[in-house]
């Protein structure tokens, strides 16, 4: 399967404190960059969650969000940590001392201070349990998005490598017959700039030095690489799995191909199709970066 590195899901169930909800979303990236936006009474699934994502997911930038929706007091913990606000009584104190005119914390806020309700450890259990459970559906639902999106890169770039290959397909059969051409047309501009009279004496060194030029701007070998490369391109695909990377020399090398192409070219249609082939590698080298 070819995954793209786009992609998007959210998720969200029941949990002993309220609903927990998850967002995973993705974009391109070098490499694999995982940041999370967790809420701070939530900070300890971190590592857990990094745990799940790193093993489905291989490249791209992908960012988690985890938050917790408001809990009904029915749900909402019933026993005070006292350690916990004996520390936020104090921190309070200290503070008090560089800002005397600021109002005191109400017991709302108290109650709604990281580390003041104490959980059980059930309860802690039960947490885990369910953002497991939420992170394993997102991350389903995120990897079939970024296959469904992958399907269609994996498409537009075999159609164009299609469109490359019937190309140097026409292409081919007119290099013998353009190289020809350009070799008569060289012989006797060297033929006219040497003069008639010794044209003839110098005939040999006419058709060597021809030949040796003619034989620098032969397409042939760029054309076979050009197909050798059609065919990697093709087999790395139905490969399929983190193949972004591979996707992205094998669009270097075709450019590089193409670039002597247009070099080397003998004659007009040549030069069109070594244009033309640079603008399809172009397209194709954008779509494998986004592939995983």
């Amino acid at each position: 399967m070819i995954l793209s590195m786009t992609g998007y899901a959210a998720v969200s169930g029941d949990s002993p404190r309220g609903r927990l909800g998850l967002e995973l979303r993705s974009v391109n990236s070098r490499f694999l960059d995982l940041q999370f936006r967790i809420a701070e009474e939530l900070r300890g699934l971190e590592p857990m969650l990094r745990e799940l994502i790193a093993a489905r997911v291989a490249r791209g930038k992908l960012e988690c969000r985890l938050y917790l929706a408001e809990a009904t007091a029915a749900q909402l913990p019933r026993r005070l940590d006292l350690e916990g606000v004996a520390r936020l009584k104090a921190l309070a104190e200290e503070a008090a001392k560089f800002f005397p005119a600021a109002a005191p914390l109400r017991i709302a806020d108290i109650l709604r201070w990281p580390g003041v309700m104490a959980e059980q450890p059930a309860e802690e259990d039960r947490m885990r349990s369910v953002a497991t459970e939420l992170c394993s559906g997102a991350l389903a639902e995120l990897v079939a998005a970024r296959g469904r999106e992958g399907a269609k890169l994996a498409a537009s770039i075999l159609g164009r490598v299609s469109a490359m290959r019937a190309r140097v397909d026409e292409i081919a059969p007119l290099v013998p017959q353009s190289l020809a051409a350009y070799q008569a047309k060289l012989a006797e501009r060297l033929r006219e700039a040497i003069g008639p009279s010794l044209a003839s004496a110098a005939d040999d060194r006419i058709r060597a030095e021809v030949a040796v030029f003619a034989a620098k701007v032969d397409v042939d070998e760029e054309l076979e690489r050009l197909r050798a490369h059609f065919g990697e391109v093709e087999r790395t695909l139905a490969k399929g799995g983190a193949v972004g990377k591979r996707l992205d020399f094998l669009a270097q090398e075709l450019n590089r191909e193409a670039n002597t192409l247009a070099s080397k070219a003998a004659s007009q249609p040549v030069s069109q199709c070594a244009l033309e082939l640079k603008l399809l590698v172009e397209q194709i080298r954008e779509q494998a970066q986004n592939i995983e």
